[in-house]
């Protein structure tokens, strides 16, 4: 029995942003508002696990022997609901700060969405930290009455009406726990139904560890949930709906997830877990996850909300649970990092999700198509970061390249088995997007050849084959390299189809470089270039290049070191560039024209650092003298 204390009532008013959060819960987005429900019953699930590691090592608690349980109350005429817990209960200061204000960063940001958002009520609610306001949409009243587990602390009441403010007031509570008590609005009066709440249960909550009873105004209480924890349960005897909908529950995605790994071994550590690869990387465009990690358990009691070390930080997209019991009951959270055992789960479950990533390669190729299209990167990250693992995830890139369609992929292995006889190297070539790379001058001599080249153009890859030195004996190298080892004939072919005259030639290349100065190293004649007029290319000397993609991403202003500009002294435009420098060196077009051809360079091989305004200028120069001929 619960009843409030005669001590004075206090009235407070809620902060700005709670107040626009609750009008919009309360009269505007009544989608799915059955997820009240489950956002309640999540944060008692909450509070009970809270207070189930608590009492491992502290057991002065209010209650000690109470049930660990949920139960929910229906009072069909009266339109009341009462939701009780057993968990950790909140004192005066707890529920001020856990209902009078809202999760800081999630309340501002939901504010600017919720409004334009096409996305479903319940993709939204319980990403910002408003999971409780929900309750909103369905009451006209809401109280709540908790007693924290500490003997010391005295019962608290706060209630609110949804309106702009709430009061507080101390309450006689003899039980450990929170009850919520609440006064349905007559347009929700179907929730006042042990049915309705029961199928509710059924489809948002029925995995949660705590028995949840559901009883009416009279009767006894019915317990309306499985409990079972999936994990724990041998894969052989799980339908695959029952991980769709527990993965759900966990996640609160409304996408089926596109792989789940099902682990049960004893050796070389026990494990039960269940892990889950989402069909996207964002789950919703209003997602905020500042926390990832994996739920830990020992012997079914959570031990951590957010474990990082279960799995390196370049699958935290993983999503799922790991239970493992041998790991003490009472270990402490700050040293599960630190505990011999979760080196081995981390292992375990590496190597178990590499080689199911792998199988779904070789046998789904086009939902692997999906997965890497959405995660590939942070396989990427992968080879570059987990030496022990970099075997097993060089299996799992995939690659856009000279020999795929535009929408093909190659593995480095099929890459491989396709290479020339004298080819000694894999080739590769980075860029800002598809696109550009496909039209980069690099690729000049490796098309008249038929030689393959790999595309590499996400920020990380630079990161990545800094690392990745060489696969199965074949050194990877850039094309962009000065120094590239290729067939002799290459030279003797530039020489023999020379169309600029040898003095007409060195009078360009010093004519280029009094124009463009200090922004290239050198000029000089490109050996390997055939359809395009210029490249520009690494110094030999250059240490790290591949790494200049990443630090463009991630330092601001970052400069990238001078390149050697090489000029193929076939092409029409050099051929034409060069009579004009000889013939009639006060031209007003030879200057543009040379800026021109280097900012294109420099746009190809995404390092343009110029003014986009001179650019547009001097276009416009070049095409009033082009229409003018």
């Amino acid at each position: 029995m619960v009843d409030t204390v005669e001590t004075p009532i206090e009235s407070l008013e809620y902060r700005t942003e709670v107040k626009q959060l609750l009008d919009i819960l309360a009269h505007s987005l009544y989608t799915d508002r059955e997820i009240f429900l489950r956002e309640l019953i999540s944060n008692a699930s909450d509070a009970l696990n809270r207070i189930q590691f608590e009492m491992l090592t502290n057991h002065d608690v209010v209650d000690p022997e109470a049930e660990l349980a949920v139960t929910i109350t229906v009072d069909e005429d009266a339109r009341i609901i009462t939701i009780t817990d057993t968990g950790i209960g909140m004192n005066r200061d707890e529920l001020v700060e856990n209902l009078g204000t809202i999760a800081h960063s999630g309340a501002r940001t939901f504010l600017q969405n919720a409004g334009q958002s096409q996305s479903t009520l319940e993709e939204i609610i319980g990403q910002f930290g408003v999971g409780f306001y929900s309750v909103f949409m369905v009451a006209e009243e809401v109280t709540v009455v908790s007693r924290s587990f500490r003997p010391q602390d005295r019962a608290a009441q706060w209630q609110s009406t949804g309106d702009s403010r709430f009061t507080l007031a101390e309450a006689d509570k003899s039980t450990r726990g929170t009850e919520i008590r609440i006064r349905l609005k007559e347009d929700a009066a179907e929730f006042a139904s042990t049915w309705r709440l029961e199928s509710i249960i059924k489809r948002h909550s029925d995995y949660v560890s705590f028995p949840i009873y559901v009883k009416g105004k009279e009767g006894e209480p019915k317990v309306a949930n499985r409990r079972t924890a999936l994990w724990r349960q041998s894969p052989s005897k799980v339908e695959p709906a029952e991980y769709e909908e527990f993965y759900k529950q966990l996640t609160f995605d409304d996408a089926a997830p596109l792989l789940h790994v099902h682990m049960v071994a004893d050796a070389p550590a026990n494990v039960r877990s269940i892990l889950f690869v989402p069909a996207r990387r964002e789950r919703s465009s209003l997602r905020l996850r500042p926390e990832y990690g994996l739920r830990l358990y020992s012997r079914k009691i959570l031990i951590q909300e957010h474990n990082k070390e279960l799995l390196p930080e370049y699958l935290r997209f993983i999503e799922g649970v790991v239970d493992s019991e041998d790991l003490p009951l009472n270990v402490s959270r700050e040293t599960v990092q630190s505990n011999p055992v979760t080196r081995q789960l981390r292992k375990a479950l590496t190597n178990r999700l590499l080689k199911d990533l792998k199988n779904l390669a070789e046998e789904d190729a086009a939902r692997y198509t999906t997965f890497w299209s959405e995660f590939g990167v942070f396989i990427k990250e992968g080879v570059a970061s987990d030496y022990a693992n970099r075997e097993a995830l060089q299996e799992l890139l995939r690659f856009h390249s000279t020999h795929t369609a535009a929408d093909g992929w190659t593995t480095l292995k099929e890459y491989i088995a396709r290479i020339q006889p004298d080819q000694k190297a894999i080739y590769y070539i980075l860029g800002d997007s598809l696109k550009s790379a496909m039209h980069s001058p690099h690729l000049d001599y490796f098309r008249k050849h038929n030689i393959e080249v790999i595309f590499l153009t996400d920020f990380i890859d630079g990161y990545m084959v800094s690392q990745l030195r060489e696969v199965e004996g074949k050194a990877l190298q850039n094309v962009d390299a000065a120094d590239l080892d290729l067939p002799k004939d290459a030279e003797e072919t530039a020489e023999s189809a020379a169309a600029v005259a040898q003095d007409a030639f060195e009078k360009l290349l010093t004519h280029i470089k009094q124009v463009l100065g200090e922004r290239v190293r050198d000029v000089r004649e490109g050996k390997t270039l055939v359809d395009s007029p210029a490249r520009l290319v690494s110094p030999e000397d250059e240490y790290a290049r591949e790494l200049q993609y990443v630090r463009r991403v991630i330092e601001e202003g970052y400069v990238a070191p001078a390149k050697t500009l090489e000029i193929n002294r076939r092409h029409p435009v050099i051929v034409n560039l060069a009579r004009l420098v000889s013939e009639d060196a006060a031209n007003p077009l030879i200057d543009p024209a040379v800026e021109q051809l280097f900012d294109n360079l420099q746009l190809l091989d995404g390092a343009y650092q110029g003014s986009v305004a001179d650019m547009v200028e001097r276009i416009q120069k070049l095409m009033d003298a082009a229409l003018r001929h």
